[in-house]
């Protein structure tokens, strides 16, 4: 069942009404003074840590893993408004109450050990197993754009299969990334565990990292974040899975229910200001029913630039960089209205996405941009739209769109774009189990070919064999 933007703002305002305040006015966010757990001066000391750690969370049984989980879940909830303040405030990205949704899912729907599953063989010659056993300590990139949301989410799935963890924050949002491991690391402690489940390096930089990329004691590697970084982790000679970079294109051919259509884009665009590396970033629609979807668009909180607007918003969302179009990091994850408000225009806070048409070759169309901004690409029919779309997504593998009541066209479409994530009919938040089906996840690795990470991705098949034995049909 789709969710409008009318019922997600009713779902912040009754979990921030349970949290003692109001939306319309937050309390300041104050990170509590104390020393972190799990957070550590050097890379060495934090390796040497979580390394201890993960010595006694092997040998653990599962249903002790489970009682850390069940109160990393609980502290989630708990924390929920303050994290997602604290994410905002430190990066000045995205939006306090649609984290704290974030916050709620991988709280509740983030699997755990349920999510191993053994495989067994057994006959005349006796008894065969295919357990998932741990990697050992995994180091861990986490993004700004979902600073403290990846470090539980993450924390639950690798600590579910017998992992500890070194996380490399992104620089930019270090206080609050390092306050999640902290509160992951509280959470153990109190129903007995192990502190340093999770570690960190105080103050993170990118030589930190290529020092844990290459440390013995790391086994494994998992980046979320830019194409960079996935590389240089690729590139470790280690085991590792990235989360790399998407550009996903949403198509709407002429059978689609269009009112619903622009809802759901535009509910899903201005999730989070577009942070999400899955939310839709450029409108692929038929002509015949492209004035109905901008009309519509225009009716659910969309400014439609003109011309001269959109050349300004070019000249401020895009930095040139070795003579290439980049995006701005002081304009991602900003909201319309202040975005329009760098070009001179006012509107109010009903105004939720910046709309435009242009060719596909357009640098607001063709650059991800992570930002409520929503190019439009006119197409003469399914299959144009097919092509570009396909075109548009780079091939990363990632995510895509599509509305449509043609089984057929949809069918078409998944099988070209080929991607880890495909939403039907639905806003691009119901991949992550928001209003869909399904689990969600921060770290989703479309470039290695594990999708929707969990706990079973992080770990490594082992067989045991018993010849001649423990048969007992």
């Amino acid at each position: 069942m789709a969710i409008n933007e009318q019922e997600i703002q009713e779902i912040v305002r009754s979990v921030l009404k349970g949290m003692g305040t109001t939306a319309a006015a937050p309390a300041a966010p104050k990170a509590p003074e104390k020393k972190l757990l799990g957070i550590f001066e050097t890379a060495d000391e934090a390796i040497a840590a979580a390394k201890a750690a993960q010595k006694e969370i092997q040998p653990m049984p599962l249903e002790f893993r489970e009682k850390i989980i069940a109160n990393i879940r609980k502290k989630t909830l708990e924390n929920a408004k303050l994290l997602s303040e604290l994410a905002v405030e430190e990066t000045g990205m995205g939006n306090v109450g649609h984290k704290i949704i974030k916050h709620q899912l991988v709280a509740e729907k983030t699997p755990g050990t349920e999510d191993l599953k053994t495989i067994a063989w057994s006959g005349d010659r006796g008894l065969t197993l295919t357990e998932m056993g741990p990697w050992g300590v995994i180091g861990a990139v986490c993004p700004s754009t979902n600073p403290t949301c990846t470090v539980i989410c993450n924390s639950i799935g690798m600590l579910a299969a017998g992992n500890a963890v070194v996380f490399m924050p992104h620089p930019s949002a270090k206080n609050c990334s390092n306050l999640a491991i902290d509160m992951v690391n509280r959470a153990s402690v109190e129903v007995g565990g192990p502190e340093n489940i999770v570690t960190a390096v105080a103050e993170p930089t990118m030589d930190v990292s290529n020092y844990i990329f290459k440390h013995k004691d790391v086994d494994m590697l998992c980046a979320t974040g830019g194409p960079g970084v996935v590389t240089a982790v690729l590139s470790s000679g280690k085991r590792a899975m990235g989360a790399g970079a998407g550009n996903p294109p949403v198509l709407v051919d002429e059978t689609a229910n269009i009112p619903k259509a622009a809802q759901d884009i535009i509910n899903g665009c201005t999730f989070d200001n577009n942070l999400p590396c899955i939310a839709e970033k450029e409108v692929v629609v038929v002509d015949t029913v492209a004035d109905e979807l901008i009309y519509h668009m225009e009716q659910n909180g969309c400014y439609h630039a003109s011309p001269e607007e959109v050349q300004k918003l070019v000249d401020t969302v895009l930095d040139d960089k070795n003579g290439k179009k980049v995006i701005s990091r002081k304009c991602v994850g900003r909201s319309a209205k202040v975005l329009l408000g760098k070009i001179g225009v006012t509107v109010g806070d009903e105004v939720r996405c910046i709309i435009f048409e242009g060719e596909k070759t357009h640098p607001l169309i063709w650059t991800e941009l992570m930002m409520p901004i929503l190019g439009i690409v006119r197409v003469k029919n399914v299959d144009e739209g097919i092509a570009v779309a396909v075109e548009l997504e780079h091939g990363n593998r990632h995510s895509a769109h599509m509305h449509s009541t043609n089984i057929n066209n949809l069918t078409r479409f998944g099988k070209a774009i080929d991607t880890a994530i495909f939403v039907k009919n639905a806003p691009s938040y119901a991949a992550l189990g928001f209003g869909g089906e399904g689990y969600p996840t921060f770290t989703i690795c479309s470039r290695t070919g594990e999708g929707l990470t969990s706990a079973k991705s992080f770990t490594k098949a082992r067989r045991c064999v018993m010849g001649d034995a423990l048969c007992i049909r």
